[in-house]
């Protein structure tokens, strides 16, 4: 796969979408081009947890001025990340396939830990190495992050459901803020932020560095009311609430700074702000220009060359849930060796769902086995179980979900992805390549590779196998047949050749 020069990061975040062009030079990304639209999607979600028609207008409007700044941009130059109310969003599918029919690009849907995980990448792409432990804050619409990390690395990442726009929403109505109010937003901040507190305490910070519009508005407005240096205080966000209170809300408060813009989520941002100062006892909080859309660009960077978190996530949960490296070995060389053998022209250099199609076959035999862990019966339910519901760096909701049902599909009734198995012929022949490696290997025993092969045919598949190795081996003869007749249950054909 050919590295592209030029990347680009949308972040549909639940209070404004962002796009973020940039050059790739030396390992370094220069700044391009960037949009921001307004959107306020968590806002427009329903008490039925439903993305309304109007705000889901608003947003297809602000990815179409987005589609014609990236048009032209290859699929792997560009990651298009959903974050707290497309998580949320019961009518998410819907939108997001409306979505990416307008944007041109497909959408993932993080979690809020990697959410954490990109923020912190690119906040620490963007600030001098020091040898301490940073605390990196992000109050986002629907949610807030906090990761403590050193250098590039995070150590300790969390994502809480509380953002500037819900609370906006939940407390302040209309925009109107006194003190009661105030005092009811920050206690339900507190009891959010105390479930994480000790863990957070216990690993410790010297260095606090708040990210993402909520911090740098506010910072904003204490710096150019004289209240701060252009950092946040807790002197400062104590003057600022006293100032929105006495005025009954930001919409009547005429304070340098204070953009209109911004004023709807102010009260549920400075909210949250001030109850986490509160509750970690932070002194000072200097803000930070990058956020999510950076973290992105830098970790669509390192996967254009071939540095990508995912693998070194895969190699952990392979040692965390004590895979059989050396089985996961010879599952993975044969039916590598097998997908080649289906697709002679396989070219991962040039051509992305090759690389797509071996990576994903690659990631799937080194964790089929992990759910050993847990019960040898039924393990790769477990091995499924675990792949799609665990906090996985790097890996968004959807390839989680493509990876686990790989993983199911490694042995038993096939029917249970049989729809998968009619309607994506990628996904097909990796579940033919991944069984019939788990199959031959059950013995975990070596095997001459060479003994076998299999090729595409009309409708199917052929297993080709070394004239009289059958007859020596009679489990495994057995199993093959009855791996025939599952496939042909799903209507497609397969047969044993040898």
């Amino acid at each position: 796969m050919t590295a592209p020069q030029i990347l680009a990061a949308v972040d549909l975040g639940s209070n404004s979408f962002h796009l973020e062009i940039a050059r790739v030079v030396d390992d370094h990304l220069y700044p391009l081009d960037a949009h921001k639209q307004t959107v306020r999607l968590g806002g427009g979600v329903t008490a039925d947890k439903r993305i309304e028609a109007k705000t889901a207008a608003r947003a297809l409007d602000a990815l179409r001025l987005f589609a014609e700044r990236l048009r032209g941009l290859p699929p792997e130059a560009v990651r298009v990340v959903g974050t707290n109310a497309l998580r949320m969003a019961l009518n998410a599918k819907d939108f997001i396939r409306e979505a990416e029919a307008t944007l041109g690009f497909p959408i993932e849907i993080i979690a809020g830990r990697e959410e954490a995980r990109l923020i912190y990448l690119g906040v620490a792409h963007s600030l001098p190495a020091v040898p301490h432990n940073r605390l990196v804050i992000d109050i986002g619409g629907g949610s807030t992050e906090f990761i403590i990390g050193h250098a590039l690395k995070p150590k300790l990442t969390e994502s809480l459901y509380m953002g500037c726009v819900s609370f906006s929403n939940r407390f302040f109505p209309d925009g109107r803020a006194d003190k009661k109010a105030f005092k009811q937003a920050e206690l339900a901040a507190r009891r959010e932020i105390e479930t994480i507190t000790t863990r957070f305490q216990k690993v410790g910070w010297k260095e606090t560095i708040g990210s993402s519009g909520t911090a740098k508005a506010l910072a904003a407005i204490l710096h150019e009311n004289g209240q701060s240096d252009g950092a946040i205080t807790p002197g400062g966000l104590e003057w600022l609430r006293n100032q929105a209170s006495k005025a009954g809300g930001f919409a009547h408060l005429e304070l340098p700074g204070v953009r209109p813009e911004r004023v709807p989520v102010l009260p549920g941002g400075l909210a949250i702000m001030t109850a986490i100062f509160e509750e970690l006892g932070l002194k000072r909080m200097q803000v930070a220009d990058t956020a999510l859309r950076t973290g992105v660009l830098y970790d669509l960077m390192g996967r254009a060359h071939h540095t990508d978190v995912r693998d070194a996530t895969v190699e952990q949960f392979a040692k965390r849930y004590h895979a059989d490296a050396v089985q996961a070995g010879r599952v993975r060389e044969l039916a590598l060796r097998f997908l080649h053998q289906m697709r002679p022209g396989l070219d991962p250099k040039r051509d992305d769902n090759d690389y797509r199609l071996l990576r994903d076959l690659e990631w799937a035999a080194r964790l089929h086995e992990i759910g050993t862990s847990i019960a040898q019966s039924a393990f790769h339910k477990h091995s499924a179980y675990i792949l799609a519901n665990a906090d996985m760096p790097g890996f968004s909701r959807s390839e989680q979900a493509e990876l686990s049902q790989l993983v199911l599909a490694q042995r038993g009734k096939l029917n249970k992805v049989a729809a998968l198995l009619q309607d994506d012929r990628d996904f097909r022949d990796l579940v033919c390549c991944l069984r019939l490696a788990v199959l031959l290997f059950r013995s975990r025993r070596a095997l001459e590779t060479k003994l076998f092969s299999v090729r595409r045919e009309t409708g199917g598949y052929v297993l080709g196998i070394a004239s009289g190795w059958l007859a020596e081996h009679g489990l495994t003869e057995y199993g093959l047949r009855a791996e025939a007749d599952e496939w042909r249950a799903c209507g497609i054909a397969f047969e044993i050749s040898g």
